[in-house]
């Protein structure tokens, strides 16, 4: 996984954070599972489309659904031990709710 800077817009308010990029199978399919804390990571598909999550083995965290543009087209909540969390976009960004220093 790759640290990086990215810029995205919620509510047509710029946003900067720091994430880890995952852009692997393995890196995607872990995500935030088993993870205490964890700088936020962006989760990079090759087009936009509908993005369905889980929260199982998480703790609870913020998921951001981002277009092509990186604008978001949905946020939401996420509390732990939820299934099929459905969303679109290409990007997908998780904020975990307990975040290192």
């Amino acid at each position: 996984m790759v640290l990086k800077k990215i810029m995205y817009f919620v509510d047509g308010k710029k946003k900067v954070i720091g994430v880890r990029v995952c852009d692997t199978i393995i890196s995607k399919f872990m995500g935030l599972m088993f993870r205490k804390k964890s700088k936020p990571l962006l989760f990079v598909f090759d087009k936009e489309k509908r993005l369905s999550i889980h929260s199982l083995f998480c703790k609870p965290f913020t998921a951001i659904w981002l277009d092509e543009k990186m604008r978001a087209t949905k946020v939401e909540k996420i509390r732990n031990w939820r299934m099929n969390i459905p969303g679109e976009g290409k990007y997908l960004l998780e904020i975990s709710d307990v975040t290192p220093k």
